[in-house]
């Protein structure tokens, strides 16, 4: 938490604790001086995927190879899992170690913010959630139901034959995310019900920027973008299965450390 707090990012102790649960194998740290100066995570979604994040240094501890060790030591992990595909988001100071480990660019992530107290419409109805699997695998591109079963528990609705969204409490503000929608009238929906439930606190909303419908969305709901992420790929078996995803379904993700 003294990590994440010195790079000023929004996971909660509750965020920390869902990735070590999720992946107890996968989650890496250097400890220096008596106390841990730096961290690696990776949550598996089968053989299909894995994502990493939480990459982060102690400042006065960078420069000493600490993040190379780790991403290292945390793809050697991966591999020996034989996991096809393993992506991240990519900070501006991150992105050139990871280009050096041969990822490879997929596209941008952005990180918007809404202050707390705008205004916002009446959603309708929003059903208690119920988890679309088929879904939720076209636009994901694997199987990360047992991501979402535990997401789901903390903040969560669903529209029939419309698509569903969560959310979660955040250091700085609350978090938007995941939400899975056929259309942009879905996801409107979705948006409006978790905005109406913090509508005294900000909000931020991961979008990717190849889906239209949710800048614009954005845009209609009074968020402005704050900082921009790219994300990138790297085959982790030789000749890797396809793995097919659909970003016009992702109106937000499950965050930077679960894509």
């Amino acid at each position: 938490m003294r990590l994440k707090e010195a790079a000023g990012w929004n996971q909660t102790e509750a965020d920390w604790e869902r990735v070590l649960a999720l992946e107890p194998q996968g989650c890496f740290a250097i400890e220096y001086d008596g106390q841990v100066r730096a961290t690696t995570t990776a949550v598996c979604f089968g053989q299909e995927l894995a994502w990493v994040g939480m990459v982060l240094t102690d400042a006065p501890y960078r420069g000493r190879g600490f993040a190379r060790r780790l991403m290292g030591h945390t793809l050697a992990y991966l591999r020996r899992k034989r996991v096809a595909w393993i992506k991240l988001d990519a900070t501006d100071m991150g992105r050139p170690l990871y280009e050096r480990l041969g990822f490879q660019d997929e596209g941008t992530i952005e990180r918007w913010i809404r202050p707390a107290g705008a205004l916002t419409p009446q959603s309708g109805i929003v059903e208690r959630f119920d988890f679309d699997a088929a879904l939720d695998r076209k636009a994901f591109g694997a199987d990360r139901s047992r991501l979402l079963h535990v997401l789901a528990g903390i903040e969560s609705a669903s529209i029939a034959e419309m698509g569903f969204a969560m959310g979660r409490p955040g250091a700085r503000a609350a978090y938007f995310g995941p939400c899975v929608a056929r259309s942009a009238d879905g996801a409107r929906k979705l948006l409006q019900w978790f905005l109406e439930q913090h509508a005294e606190e900000s909000v931020c909303w991961d979008i990717l920027p190849a889906n239209a419908d949710a800048v614009a969305l954005a845009r209609e709901f009074g968020f402005t973008p704050v900082r921009r992420l790219a994300r990138m790929v790297l085959a982790g078996v030789d000749n890797p299965p396809a793995l097919c995803n659909d970003d016009a379904l992702v109106y937000a993700p499950a965050g930077f450390e679960f894509g």
